[in-house]
């Protein structure tokens, strides 16, 4: 009884900290832990992930059955993670921006760009687009799930997982600066030359010592 107080408090704090980060607005994104073998805690549909509190938290079985309330409309999605992945304590679903402009473009993400995800996240695949709480969206992630623990989905967010829900969350932090980092570094590699007649100017000028 300790631990599942623990993890409902757990849960809280993360669902705080994701809407103070940016990665979810409104009541968008869900959570959830593993309980035992087949219970699980998981956020409610329609609740802001800021303003959870304990004893919004639901308790469902593989099923999505509980007698608490409704969870969250992807639970779909985490329970094929948990099915797969018996590894898996923890999942975080988000639309942190950066990663989400990804999965809307279409495009997966290269963690070997940085020295620091390279081991950790060699790849973060995209999944096909799909409808938002459908079982579609669960059978979209399944060909990923063997060798990845973070999943783009198809202009939808990005969905993290770990051995607890803080490593969970730690993930999607690291999927979302990649993310950004990779944008950024597009940019930075991009050419906006001076024209001639600005160069022109600025050489008669002596440079910046004349500014």
């Amino acid at each position: 009884m300790a631990n599942l107080v623990l993890m409902r408090r757990e849960m809280v704090a993360i669902g705080q900290e994701m809407q103070s980060r940016g990665f979810v607005v409104a009541a968008e994104g869900n959570l959830s832990v593993r309980i035992s073998g087949h219970c699980f805690l998981v956020s409610p549909s329609g609740v802001s992930k800021g303003g959870l509190r304990v004893q919004d938290l639901v308790e469902v079985d593989t099923a999505g059955r509980s007698a608490q309330g409704k969870p969250t409309s992807e639970w779909p999605m985490h329970r094929e993670i948990y099915v797969n992945r018996p590894d898996v304590q923890g999942i975080c679903h988000a639309h942190a921006p950066w990663a989400t402009a990804f999965a809307a473009a279409g495009r997966d993400l290269d963690g070997s760009l940085l020295t620091e995800t390279a081991a950790l996240l060699p790849r973060v695949p995209l999944a096909a687009r799909t409808i938002p709480g459908t079982a579609e969206l669960a059978l979209s992630i399944k060909p990923f799930l063997a060798d990845h623990d973070a999943i783009l989905l198809g202009n939808h967010g990005v969905v993290t997982m770990g051995t607890d829900l803080r490593a969970a969350f730690a993930l999607l932090e690291t999927v979302e600066r990649l993310a950004q980092v990779t944008l950024l570094a597009e940019v930075a590699a991009g050419q906006n030359s001076v024209d001639a007649e600005t160069l022109r100017l600025l050489q008669e000028r002596g440079g910046p010592k004349s500014y």
